[in-house]
């Protein structure tokens, strides 16, 4: 029977279990400063610190939130990109045992508000750029103090005044003063702080929130213990086998993203590897940022790999130095494996892409391919001490191998719960009679006799697009909540860059025509209440939608219209070039 397996076969050097510390994040990262002082820790645009000197910044900044009021066990909302800030702020407000809550910088008013009132936030960080919106909520939120900084603020020498005379210069710097604080004023109020800023908290205590659909497909704040980022860390390298202290992770994968917060930073600093903040990425950066870093590690979702690709004029990029090449937040295809795996020889690397598969509610991956063999189709093997089980879709009854059914895990990544939400913690983690909590994906997989897993498809109605989370019925919601519009259906269209783009497929109230205005009516709806990343890149205006026999907007057969366009124009396409 397929029933569960940490490891049936051994690939490499990679130990079936590991022995965590019972400690926190930041004590992970502070231990590695010890032993790696005058290694540099992160890279930001050419200004590099050491771990000791990221020790201090930490140590520093903890002492800021304690001299501006934040307490052990409150909450504070990150809204930052790849920031030395944003990484520094994350460890800091570990060390006091406060809990960060990490969201993206461009949700939209209404989701911001709802992840700070929902976690219950007593004070939120973020860049100039998203001031204005953070000031706009503010007084409907629970935080107290908006804690503001620069991209110049993590620059130093003379980067820090050309990028206020370039870049800089469009932004607008908010003064201080009531409950807006400058980040280098806290800094400083740190630095006349003497009380003890280490809460020494514990593995079981919580660490950070993320956010994912759960089960239902609505957005739920992800409670994530010190153990869980930390086991992910020490799991990773183990499973890689390829993490050395002074080589270089080019953390591409965003903060507020498990895959970017659990390998890209955590990983990277746990172990003493430097990592390379990006805070934003383009196709255009991307070969400057290879050939000028010469990364020895890349982690990223399957569009990253389509982006590379689509590199222009790289004929001299020399990949040689590459040790790792991860790919995981979507399925990765084995047409683009294939491509990728002949880009990276074509231009000197010994490595392929590995894929991994894993969720936010076990921080990110928790199985991965081998790096000496691996199975065409395949995410890998289970990581050490995670164990798969494939059970009956809706049930625990577990299944042979070979047979298709809903992929469950169990670990020590798996997530706390959701939080406060009881409800959907008792869908997602169910106790098995084995005794163990296995975590229900939704995702429908097949393991291998040898413990090679392979995901098929998603359960839930989710669209994957540029390796984000999207869920339909949320954007359902808010796009019917324009007057004009009566019933709405979001699908996800294959896209070659973003593996899914988004499409809006609208019925009007009344029987009403879909003129110019109410278009831009709609539209500006949509952009003031939808994150940038999950707005539709198309909506069509029909008279009626298809339905099921029980009624149901049949959005299957609209993705199945979608998929016919997409053949008809493959196919128009190649016989026109063959003329």
């Amino acid at each position: 029977m397929g029933i569960e397996t940490p490891w049936l076969n051994s690939y490499g050097n990679v130990p079936h279990n590991l022995d965590y510390p019972d400690c926190s994040m930041a004590r992970m990262v502070l231990d590695a400063a010890e032993k790696y002082p005058d290694i540099i820790a992160y890279n930001f645009f050419g200004c590099k610190k050491t771990y000791k000197g990221f020790a201090e910044e930490i140590r520093r900044c903890a002492r800021g939130f304690l001299a501006a009021g934040i307490l052990r066990g409150q909450r504070v909302t990150i809204c930052m990109p790849n920031t030395p800030q944003a990484v520094i702020a994350l460890y800091a407000l570990n060390h006091i045992g406060a809990v960060a809550n990490m969201v993206h910088p461009l949700s939209a008013s209404e989701e911001l508000v709802r992840y700070i009132n929902g976690s219950h936030s007593v004070a939120v960080l973020t860049l100039d750029q998203f001031c204005e919106k953070l000031l706009e909520i503010l007084p409907r939120t629970d935080a107290k103090i908006l804690i503001l900084c620069g991209i110049e603020d993590g620059l130093s020498g003379i980067k820090k005044p050309l990028y206020k005379l370039t870049q800089g210069r469009k932004i607008r710097r908010s003064p201080s003063g009531g409950n807006i604080l400058r980040y280098a004023d806290m800094l400083e109020r740190g630095g006349n702080y003497s009380g003890d800023a280490d809460a020494k908290t514990k593995g079981g205590d919580v660490a950070a929130i993320l956010y994912s659909g759960g089960t239902s497909g609505t957005t739920k704040g992800i409670l994530l213990t010190n153990l869980n980022i930390n086991a992910l860390a020490m799991q990773t390298e183990a499973s890689s086998e390829c993490v050395v202290a002074g080589h270089k992770m080019l953390a591409i994968m965003p903060i507020f993203h498990g895959f970017g917060l659990g390998v890209c930073i955590h990983t990277a600093l746990v172990f003493g590897a430097t990592a390379i903040l990006v805070p934003q990425f383009s196709i255009r950066s991307y070969a400057q940022l290879l050939k000028k870093h010469k990364p020895h590690y890349i982690a990223g979702v399957p569009t990253l790999y389509e982006a590379l690709l689509r590199l222009q004029n790289i004929d001299k990029l020399d990949m040689d130095q590459l040790e790792g090449v991860f790919s995981g937040g979507d399925s990765l295809s084995v047409e683009l494996k294939r491509k990728v795996d002949a880009f990276l020889q074509a231009h000197g690397a010994k490595v392929q892409v590995r894929e991994g598969y894993g969720l936010t509610e076990c921080v990110t991956a928790s199985c991965l391919t081998p790096s000496k063999f691996h199975k065409e189709g395949s995410i890998g093997i289970p990581y050490p001490d995670t164990y798969y089980k494939i059970v009956r879709a809706g049930a625990q009854e577990a299944l042979p191998y070979g047979e298709e059914g809903e992929i469950t895990l169990s670990g020590p990544t798996v997530m706390l719960g959701y939080d406060e939400n009881d409800e959907e913690t008792g869908l997602a983690l169910q106790a098995h009679p084995d005794g163990r909590t296995w975590l229900h994906t939704g995702d429908l997989g097949v393991m291998d006799e040898e413990g090679f897993v392979y995901f098929k498809q998603r359960i839930k109605r989710m669209i994957i697009s540029s390796g984000y989370s999207v869920y339909p019925s949320q954007l359902e919601n808010l796009i019917e909540s324009h007057e004009n519009v009566l019933i709405s259906c979001v699908i996800g269209v294959p896209d070659d860059y973003k593996m899914q783009r988004i499409k809006a497929f609208i019925v009007l109230r009344d029987n009403a025509e879909p003129t110019e205005e109410i278009k831009a009516s709609i539209l500006e709806h949509c952009r003031k209440n939808i994150a940038k990343y999950a707005m539709p890149s198309e909506f069509e205006y029909r008279s009626d939608l298809p339905r099921t026999l029980v009624g149901k907007v049949a959005y299957i057969e609209l993705e199945r219209e979608e998929q016919e366009k997409a053949s008809k124009a493959t196919q128009y396409a190649e016989r026109t070039a063959t003329k």
